[in-house]
């Protein structure tokens, strides 16, 4: 079933995030979908394509586990920076190739080095890729 492209205004989650983000799509900047960027599964830069997800809770996450043994074992919450433990989002696009690469789409997901799963939740699209 065909799945949304996603583009630079797709929102992502993180199973260990406070907050949503939204998708930087910059490996295919000339590929315009909808008026946005296109984005494909080389789109896994931290900061630049991955945003921050707000505060961080994965006791993996140097800054947590930190910030949880000065609170004597209470887990505290610390910034998150995302840290790409794959080097593309799985389950892209299996027959559109953006640029030569397959493009991204709603459902895609990638793991951060700390445990948690980032997952695209809305493509910000309305168009379909085929798988």
């Amino acid at each position: 079933m065909p799945r949304p492209a996603t583009t630079t205004t797709a929102t992502m989650t993180c199973t260990f995030g406070a907050a949503p983000s939204t998708m930087n799509a910059t490996s295919a900047p000339t590929v315009l979908i909808e008026g946005n960027p296109a984005a494909t599964i080389r789109d896994t830069i931290p900061i630049m394509n991955i945003p921050p997800f707000g505060m961080c809770t994965s006791l993996a996450n140097p800054a947590v586990a930190a910030a949880t043994t000065a609170a004597l074992g209470v887990l505290t919450p610390a910034p998150c920076v995302p840290v790409m433990a794959t080097p593309a989002w799985q389950n892209g696009a299996t027959r559109t190739l953006i640029g030569g690469t397959p493009g991204l789409t709603q459902g895609a997901m990638c793991t951060c080095a700390y445990g948690g799963v980032i997952q695209i939740v809305n493509a910000g699209t309305l168009r379909s890729q085929t798988g």
